[in-house]
């Protein structure tokens, strides 16, 4: 028996993310004050050691702060996007690699501000370089709290999975592969006499819903999961009612799906729910849909930018190895269904599918030159996209367009995968940032569960995310 007590405090990951931005905005203002500081100090150091006395260093000391600098704070934030899933930040190995990745970023971007700045005293080496070095001890110091506590035992939930069928098999293989775990997963209870007493991924079955509520007391359990699909029996769903009327969570089994993956359960879906979810629910504010616009208009006319800056040295790039042409374009589906046109950098071989059918793009595909993988890989290839983006034909951020006949094939083996074209396909999405190349059936079905919880969780912060993220994708040459 557990000796632990119920925790009193559950915190769904959106509040975890919350908590961990509210300690790293604390960290980091902390290292602005002692960055601050440090300067001042250093300053009047420099003065007494030219001969100075240390009063009169102190009367004539001038520290001129740039008001930019007092944006520090946030602009770690911005540096630490990649840290905020909870997978991560529980993860002592990623967050040292997340909070290391970040002072680099901000002495390179500090560095090519310097270059070009004309004005070098309008850029302080020594307030930027303390900042960085106290934020990184700082920020390392709360992921280090953050981790303890959320690896404590007496603070994680305690679940149990009502269901050990095939819905309850998934969670539990999930749940097996993160490491550390999100909560405490105590095993199943099912009402099937053939599963009791067996174990599923490490996980015993514990007896009937019979003995639920002796089940709940007994290991102080916090959540209960309810992973059966059809129909609930009556006496279960009472006993579920009593479990949850002592304060425990119930939660259904694609919400808990979410949490851990961030993505939908597509094979585990029934119509109805996929109908409150992507019909129902999938509506989003105007205020929103307004600056999404102005976001991709933004977007759009600097993408432009970059993409006639780098014409001439990519088009000679790809003439060199492989000759014209220089682009390609090519059908692909966008919102409802509607077709239209897309161009991109020729990053194959020509005539790369000869034969006429269309070909996923595989890890390592030989069709692709030695030019195109390293457009591929910083993006590169997408920037006459950014044309599109103005057009309004696809967004900055949103599902991956796909050609007619892949979509065709697929939506007869995925289920809803059509529900993907709800939204403006986008240059950059979750399931693009989150997963690699796909080349299977099985593969594609992941990459749709991205998609799908993309449209149905979307916000302006969300895209404003992902949008930060692919920044960080090719400036790691990590891009697909």
């Amino acid at each position: 028996m557990a000796d632990i007590t119920r925790p009193s405090l559950r915190l769904r990951p959106s509040e975890q993310r919350a908590i961990l931005l509210i300690g790293d905005l604390i960290a980091s203002a902390g290292a602005m004050f002692l960055a601050l500081y440090f300067w001042y100090e250093y300053s009047l150091y420099i003065m007494v050691k030219s001969g100075l006395s240390a009063a009169r260093a102190e009367r004539l000391i001038d520290v001129k702060v740039p008001y930019w600098f007092y944006l520090l704070p946030l602009i770690w934030l911005l540096l630490m996007v990649d840290s905020y899933e909870t997978h991560i930040a529980s993860n002592w190995k990623k967050t040292l690699r997340g909070i290391a990745v970040a002072p680099i970023a901000g002495l390179f971007g500090y560095s090519l501000l310097f270059t070009f700045n004309q004005d070098p005293n309008s850029l302080p080496r020594i307030g930027i370089g303390a900042f960085l070095v106290f934020a990184y001890i700082l920020t390392l110091v709360w992921r280090g709290i953050y981790i303890r506590l959320y690896t404590s035992s007496g603070l994680m939930r305690r679940v149990l999975i009502v269901g050990a069928g095939k819905a309850g098999h998934s969670l539990a293989n999930i749940y097996s592969k993160i490491s550390p775990p999100p909560f405490l997963l105590v095993g199943f209870v099912d009402d099937d006499v053939k599963k009791q007493r067996k174990a599923y991924h490490g996980f015993a079955v514990m007896g009937t819903s019979e003995h639920l509520l002796e089940i709940v007391e007994s290991y102080r359990v916090s959540d209960i999961v309810i992973a059966i699909n059809g129909v609930i029996k009556g006496g279960t769903f009472q006993t579920i009612l009593d479990a949850q009327e002592k304060g425990v969570e119930v939660i259904r089994m694609p919400i808990m799906y979410e949490e851990l993956t961030q993505r939908v359960p597509v094979e585990h879906l029934e119509s109805d729910w996929v109908i409150r979810s992507f019909v129902d629910q999938v509506r989003v504010s105007g205020v929103y849909e307004l600056f999404k616009r102005l976001m991709d208009i933004a977007g759009g006319m600097l993408g432009v930018l970059f993409f006639v800056l780098s014409f001439p040295l990519v088009a000679i790039s790809i003439i060199l190895e492989s000759g014209f042409p220089i682009f390609y374009r090519q059908e692909r589906l966008g919102k409802g269904g509607r077709i239209f046109r897309i161009l991109k950098y020729r990053s194959m071989f020509q005539d790369a599918e000869s034969d006429g059918e269309a070909k996923m793009t595989a890890e390592n595909d030989p069709r692709v030159t030695r030019v195109g993988n390293f457009l591929r890989s910083t993006r590169v290839d997408e920037m006459p996209q950014f044309l599109s983006v103005l057009t309004g034909e696809i967004s900055l951020v949103g599902p991956r367009a796909e050609r007619p006949l892949l979509v065709a094939e697929f939506q007869k083996q995925i289920p809803f995968y059509r529900a993907r074209l709800l939204v403006k396909p986008g240059l950059t999405g979750w399931a693009q940032i989150n997963y690699g190349y796909v080349s299977s059936v099985r593969e594609t079905v992941v990459k749709l569960e991205y998609d799908l919880y993309y449209i149905k969780h979307r916000t302006l912060s969300m895209d404003i995310n992902i949008i930060l993220r692919t920044i960080g994708t090719v400036l790691r040459r990590t891009g697909r």
